[in-house]
């Protein structure tokens, strides 16, 4: 795909969804501590499921120091409803850990630094990174992007550290951190896992997967 041709879609999915990177309802909002422990409790769950659970935890755990001296026995009946509760808790207490020890409580503001925290990979710091301080270090790849750059045409894998290059190539810096987040919304509201509504896209004329389907129809 061309960059252009990149370019014109991210314009039409920011305008359909202009709300995209201050919806309420996503775990990207807060301090770099809050969207840290979030980000990593919502593994394998949606985000709402995860706000019902912000409110309760982070007013027992305020700060990394707090949720670093916590007993996985009191942070799990917390979190119990996000599922893999056991290694959700062993893991936000170690990273909090970390944070205290290593980084003096503060939550990293580089990729480097905070790939060496427990729990977090590529996505939790690429979200980190720019909801938390503001910084365009990369694009977040999680499921809905990885579905959405398949089926458009933005990649030719389902390698998720393949398809973060070729978007990072596809569009320019300034569009990195809000791409992941107009891709999630269009991913929940039209390009559904199960069901894409193709006929209600805004950007079908772009799409490989329509297009690639319409073919067939003629054939």
């Amino acid at each position: 795909m061309q960059k252009k041709t990149a370019a014109a879609i991210y314009s039409i999915l920011l305008e359909n969804y202009p709300d995209a990177r201050e919806s309420p309802t996503t775990v990207t909002r807060g301090s770099p501590f809050e969207v840290l422990i979030l980000t990593i409790l919502s593994a394998q769950t949606t985000d709402r499921a995860v706000l019902l659970v912000k409110e309760p935890l982070f007013l027992r755990y305020p700060t990394p120091a707090a949720l670093a001296k916590a007993e996985e026995s009191d942070v799990e009946p917390i979190i119990h409803s996000l599922g893999y509760y056991h290694a959700k808790a062993r893991h936000i207490i170690a990273a909090a850990q970390t944070i205290l020890t290593t980084f003096g409580g503060i939550v990293p503001n580089t990729m480097d630094e905070l790939l060496t925290v427990p729990g977090v990979g590529r996505k939790t710091a690429n979200i980190v990174l720019y909801h938390g301080y503001g910084r365009n270090e990369g694009i977040a790849v999680d499921t809905h992007v990885r579905r959405l750059a398949e089926r458009i045409g933005f990649s030719m894998t389902d390698n998720v550290s393949v398809i973060e290059r070729d978007l990072m190539t596809l569009f320019s810096k300034a569009m990195w951190g809000d791409l992941t987040d107009v891709l999630i919304a269009h991913g929940r509201a039209c390009c559904t896992a199960k069901k894409p509504r193709c006929a209600l896209c805004p950007i079908s004329r772009y799409c490989r997967y329509y297009i690639t389907a319409e073919e067939h129809v003629k054939e």
